[in-house]
């Protein structure tokens, strides 16, 4: 039997935007849950070693600067706040728990957040019990709040490449999350490509680690930074870190190779090989340039992509980024165009962390403010948006300098696999255009299935709407990113919970 506990304000994801969010909301005086899939806070950016204890001084000073982890100090203070703020009970936090359902307004504005384990398995006596989160049974199956803050983050965007589902090809977020948070080296020799600042940590921690990085393979040049100056110098202190990077390249002589790209990947029960082609300004491979390069793994990352699930579960809008992301709209207050749910972090677009505790910070602000007085921004407030408005301005410059190239699908063949959850080929693509007259994202996803696998579009969503795009020889839209975006459950729920809830609804039916 499912209860009930009621907050004022609800925050999804503790990573470094809802991490912010939690905490300055209950510094507000606000009472906060905060509901995170994770064992301990901090999300993909500050991901770490587990904790000994909540906020232990072991756990705080064996993960942080030097571990691959910038603005640890930062992270420290937040997580110690948390657990205070927990200790003392303005705070529930729901650790090892993830959202799969949001439920209609009540009339009293507030919703129902429907919640799992983010692990369930059977137990001896035939219902579920969770691994490695508290007693089952401590934690609710349900919660009300009066407001909502999402803060979903983000995930390696992909594109497919000719032998990318062999063993040993993994997302660069995915090879920085072992390294942060298991000291483990994916394999002794590695390529780094794609495209986006993100590619220097991940190849220099690598580097770090004692793995011999073959090469990193930007997709752009530098000089793409020239083109967007007045958003570049907005933030300084990306520059310096730019430089450390290089200088770290450097110290363990790791060749940068710009304008190329990882355009095939070689391997018969594994990654053996990878060849590097030179690329012309808009993504076109320069006939003859191809490079075998020998390799045991692959670290492939074309930027990020907002987590948009629970967003559109609730009806907010959804527009185009300047990267070419689906992203929430928002207002100043990080409201979005649902009354009562705010927005924070990477599913506003794609910043990093810094500009996520920003707006984690400002989602929380906002919403305290109007509780407290319906009009009118402090200059706390303020501050926080000059602060965003500096540090978006250095992200549109990011991304415009670093482009996903605009003619990648050039480089698959018909028997490259898209969608590796449901083994969908190019060339079956292809076949639903020509054939079936599939002209959309959706179309190619109702008639091939990609997207319709375990990871429901996370992986391959991004590429097929691409490849929709192309096809119908125009811009991907927002309809395109939709369809794939979009998704009934936020997450995996057991029959079980489904049946439960069903069971409930109907009850609640008779007695009315």
């Amino acid at each position: 039997m499912s209860f009930e506990e009621v907050f004022d304000v609800a925050v999804v994801g503790a990573g470094p935007a809802g991490l912010a969010a939690a905490v300055h909301a209950a510094d507000a005086g606000l009472g906060v849950v905060l509901v995170d899939a994770g064992q301990q806070p901090g999300g993909q950016f500050w991901r770490h070693r587990n904790e000994a204890g909540h906020g232990s001084a072991v756990a705080g000073s064996e993960s942080g600067e030097g571990s691959g982890h910038h603005d640890w100090k930062r992270f420290v203070d937040l997580r110690s706040r948390l657990y205070s703020h927990e200790a003392e009970g303005r705070l529930r936090y729901l650790r090892g728990t993830q959202l799969w359902l949001v439920e209609s307004a009540a009339a009293d504005g507030s919703r129902v957040l429907q919640l799992s384990p983010t692990v369930d398995v059977p137990s001896a006596h035939g219902g579920a019990e969770t691994v490695g989160v508290p007693e089952v049974g401590a934690d609710p199956d349900s919660v009300r709040a009066s407001h909502l803050i999402l803060c979903p983050g983000g995930y390696d965007r992909q594109l497919p490449v000719p032998g990318w589902d062999l063993p040993g090809v993994m997302a660069a977020g995915g090879v920085q999350a072992l390294l942060k948070g298991n000291m483990t080296m994916p394999g002794g020799t590695g390529v780094v490509g794609g495209t986006g600042p993100f590619l220097l940590p991940v190849a220099t921690a690598l580097a770090a680690a004692g793995v011999k990085v073959a090469a990193v393979c930007e997709a752009n040049s530098p000089t793409g930074w020239l083109r967007n100056m007045v958003g570049a110098v907005r933030a300084p202190e990306k520059a310096v870190e730019g430089v450390e990077y290089a200088a770290a390249l450097a110290r363990h002589r790791i060749p940068y190779r710009i304008r190329t790209a990882v355009t095939e990947i070689h391997g018969t029960d594994k990654v053996e090989a990878v060849t590097m082609s030179r690329l012309t300004a808009d993504g076109a491979v320069v006939a003859g340039s191809g490079r075998r390069v020998p390799c045991d793994f692959v670290a492939l990352g074309w930027g990020f992509t907002p987590s948009l699930e629970l967003v559109m579960a609730v009806g907010a809008d959804t527009t185009v980024d300047v990267d070419g992301s689906l992203v929430a709209v928002v207002d100043e207050g990080l409201n979005s165009t649902v009354p009562g749910v705010s927005v924070a972090g990477e599913a506003t677009g794609i910043g990093g962390a810094s500009m996520a505790v920003v707006e984690g910070e400002l989602a929380a602000l906002s919403v305290s403010a109007a509780r407290a007085a319906g009009l009118g921004v402090g200059p706390r407030i303020s501050r926080l948006q000059r602060e965003r408005a500096r540090l978006r301005a250095f992200a549109v410059a990011m991304h415009r300098a670093n482009p996903v190239p605009a003619r990648w699908t050039g480089w698959l063949t018909p028997e490259t696999v898209v969608c590796r959850c449901e083994e969908v080929s190019y060339g079956e693509l292809c076949s639903a255009h020509e054939e079936l007259g599939a002209q959309d994202a959706r179309s190619l996803k109702s008639f091939a299935r990609p997207g319709m696998g375990w990871c429901q579009g996370r992986v391959c969503g991004f590429a097929t709407a691409g490849i929709a795009a192309d096809f119908a020889g125009r811009a991907t839209s927002a309809d395109d990113l939709r369809a794939m975006s979009k998704r009934t459950l936020a997450a995996p729920v057991s029959l079980g919970r489904l049946a439960a809830l069903a069971t409930e609804a109907d009850e609640e039916r008779t007695s009315s």
